[in-house]
């Protein structure tokens, strides 16, 4: 969504406009902070410098991130997908998706002579580090998250023998550890934040000695999402969340919506949207996961202002301004080929 494509609206504290609607006239709400967070923007960055500065191909193990719209308009320039580093010829290079990758992965690249480029966004990389610190210190680990995720795929792999996956509060009465006096547990980064809370709560209770990282492993972005959706949803009727079904991040926006009791639908873009959806509705909120592209989100709200939306709201929710800086992989490379300095990450 393009600044003019909002309306002028006046500033109220920490929210742009107050949610307050006509009768009968409808409305987008459009929330902020949505779509890109600094470590999907990295990685996206990082595999356009790649194609840029060596050519096309580049290979990418699994998806860079969680988006078919960013995966297809990579793989058109060049970018080649590959499910297992197995499958990316000897002495090629590759780029680590954003969700980090496991030792043992590592460990097959170097044997192969793959040239490495890690996009992994240094969140994740924070929670790798948590994980060998607390399995070096004897710590039994209970790892909250997905197991069918990249990204517990390769927390799982820092400290295999030590550590346990829980998904659901169920899952914790059933955990046995050698010494319930010394556990730790991590989550996911792209976590619900009431589902992580259950889950730790429990998990006190079964192990009240139990310690966790000092700050939260849910990413800023993951949280600053959910928050807005929390506090615009009331004023909706219909919560639209633009991301991929395998974005797990995106996923838990719709249920932020769906927990406050409005209805939600994650979409990939326009064309998922039923206008039977759209049926009595006047308010309908938009954000976007964090591997979304704000394209997408465009793409959405035109279809909305055409089928009688045209009034719509930015609602700031929080501002948010974090930047990473590229991986000394891609940094060191460009220099050895005598390539000009990287973009700095948007």
């Amino acid at each position: 969504m393009t600044t003019t494509a909002v309306e002028s609206i006046p500033n109220h504290g920490s929210h742009r406009g107050s949610g307050d609607a006509s009768p009968g006239k409808k409305r987008v709400l459009l929330l902020k902070p949505r779509g890109f967070c600094a470590g999907v923007v990295r990685a996206i960055d990082v595999v356009k410098i790649a194609l840029e500065t060596f050519g096309a191909p580049i290979y990418v193990r699994r998806e860079i991130v969680h988006n078919r719209y960013v995966v297809n308009e990579l793989a058109e320039k060049g970018a080649i997908f590959v499910h297992d580093i197995d499958d990316v010829p000897d002495g090629q290079r590759v780029i680590y998706s954003a969700h980090g990758v496991s030792p043992a992965v590592r460990e097959r690249s170097k044997g192969r002579n793959l040239k490495v480029i890690d996009a992994t966004c240094p969140l994740v990389t924070k929670v790798h580090f948590e994980a060998v610190k607390f399995a070096r210190q004897g710590y039994s680990l209970v790892l909250i998250g997905h197991r069918d995720h990249d990204e517990i795929e390769g927390t799982l792999g820092e400290a295999p023998d030590v550590t346990q996956v829980v998904s659901s509060v169920a899952e914790v009465e059933a955990l046995e550890v050698p010494n319930p006096d010394r556990v730790a547990y991590l989550t996911q980064t792209t976590l619900s934040l009431d589902e992580a809370r259950d889950i730790i709560h429990a998990l006190k209770i079964k192990f009240p000695h139990i310690v966790g990282p000092h700050s939260q492993d849910i990413c800023y972005a993951t949280e600053n999402r959910q928050v807005a959706v929390r506090n615009v949803a009331h004023k909706a009727d219909l919560v639209l969340v633009v991301g991929s079904t395998n974005s797990s991040n995106s996923n838990r926006l719709v249920e932020v919506s769906r927990n406050l009791g409005t209805i939600g639908y994650l979409i990939d873009n326009s064309q998922a949207i039923d206008p039977k959806w759209l049926a009595g509705v006047e308010n309908v909120a938009v954000t976007a996961g964090a591997s979304a592209p704000e394209i997408l989100v465009e793409d959405v709200v035109s279809y909305l202002r055409q089928n009688g939306f045209e009034d719509v709201e930015e609602i700031e929710v929080m501002p948010e301004n974090v930047r990473f800086g590229l991986p000394p992989e891609i940094v060191q490379a460009i220099g050895s080929a005598g390539g000009a300095e990287p973009v700095p990450v948007r």
